[in-house]
């Protein structure tokens, strides 16, 4: 079992919440370079400094190759931070992590790449010849040589980082920490501060050390309050322990990395452009991605899809108002709506390829895997009780 394999390691809850804070600042702090190349840009240029307010507008200060790089490399930074936070804070293998297999499984990881950029390709063609007018050919051979080595090396790293992060290390700890007394309150508080904090976030500009104050000071109040034990007579009464059963399923981890995934996208230009509507999709693929992985009890296929829907965006096509703004070889000149762009591979297509990847891998227990309770497998029970 994927989620229970974490059992097997270092898994108190605060393991990881310490590991989720080291490896959110990390990332946060791997964003600094891109930071210091725009602003050094903007002073040789006499360029007004307050545009640096606006993450849309750093975005286009740069060479967009050199942008490209710059920003995915906060990716690889958190991603070799994750590394070491899953080593060393909870001593654990990376293949454990990445799946519930005796070894890494790469023919999976290539059928999820090739699954999806055949996919793409095949779409993309389709309208492209469909409606030539919302296309425009910008290929350059030098600029599209340089994303491409960009791309490939740096794009893996980025979605691996992100797989490695929501459904490897968060869906693990989520799933093995819910048979912790406390974390139905965990969860309740978690759920209310957070979105407190997205609507300040909405409100109000706040700086990269606003946002990690905030963030580590509503991991810091937690830990004090379960440290205190003055939760222990609620966690007593019938209803609590009715709520903890209920919550302790392998649908929660699904669900809240879910939200999460989807919500760390809210503030892509996309959503400017198209509007909240577009977060189905973002929250449907988090969805999408954790399905796959726990029916195939490890992140093979999760890995090589991510991959190749980024690879294949950065390199084909781009437009004005997406996150990924490169050299590729279109250039989609149309005026976006959401409409069957957002639902259709929600509703349509992600089914379908869950459906191919089902029968190819001869998925059963669907119920069980995606709503079933999650239990030790080897490990000594009296560590659960804390």
């Amino acid at each position: 079992m994927y989620i229970a394999q974490a059992f097997n390691y270092l898994h108190d809850w605060w393991r990881y919440m310490i590991g989720a804070i080291i490896i959110f600042i990390a990332s946060q702090l791997g964003s600094i370079p891109l930071i210091i190349a725009a602003t050094a840009k903007l002073a040789s240029e006499g360029g007004d400094f307050s545009s640096l307010e606006d993450p849309n507008v750093i975005m286009t200060i740069l060479d967009s190759n050199l942008t490209l790089f710059l920003m995915l490399l906060s990716f690889a930074i958190g991603l070799f931070v994750l590394y070491f936070t899953v080593q060393y804070l909870h001593k654990q293998s990376m293949r454990s992590l990445t799946t519930s297999r005796k070894k890494t499984d790469w023919g999976r990881i290539w059928f999820g790449f090739l699954l999806i950029t055949v996919t793409t390709l095949f779409f993309t063609s389709l309208d492209y010849y469909s409606n030539p007018q919302d296309y425009e050919l910008q290929f350059e051979l030098v600029p599209f040589l340089i994303l491409a080595v960009i791309a490939i090396i740096m794009i893996p790293l980025q979605t691996s980082f992100e797989e490695y992060l929501f459904r490897g290390y968060l869906m693990q700890g989520i799933g093995v920490s819910s048979m912790r007394k406390y974390f139905p309150f965990i969860f309740l508080y978690l759920v209310i501060t957070l979105s407190a904090y997205i609507y300040v976030s909405l409100s109000y500009e706040l700086g990269m050390l606003m946002h990690l104050v905030i963030t580590v000071g509503i991991f810091g109040l937690l830990a004090l309050i379960i440290a205190s034990n003055v939760l222990d007579p609620l966690t007593k009464t019938a209803g609590y322990e009715s709520l903890h059963r209920k919550l302790n399923t392998r649908f929660i981890p699904l669900f809240i990395t879910s939200v999460i995934f989807g919500g760390l996208h809210f503030f892509n230009p996309e959503v400017e452009k198209l509007g909240p509507i577009i977060m189905v999709y973002y929250i449907g693929t988090g969805f999408f991605l954790g399905i796959i992985t726990l029916m195939d009890e490890g992140l093979e296929l999760a890995l090589g899809f991510h991959a190749g829907n980024n690879l294949i965006a950065a390199l084909l096509v781009t437009a004005d108002w997406t996150v990924f703004q490169t050299n590729s070889i279109l250039k989609d000149i149309s005026d976006p709506s959401a409409g069957v762009d957002v639902l259709g591979p929600v509703l349509i297509l992600y089914p379908i390829l869950i459906g191919i990847m089902a029968l190819r891998y001869k998925w059963k227990g669907w119920g069980e895997k995606l709503f079933g309770s999650i239990h030790p497998s080897k490990i000594n029970q009296q560590k659960l009780t804390s």
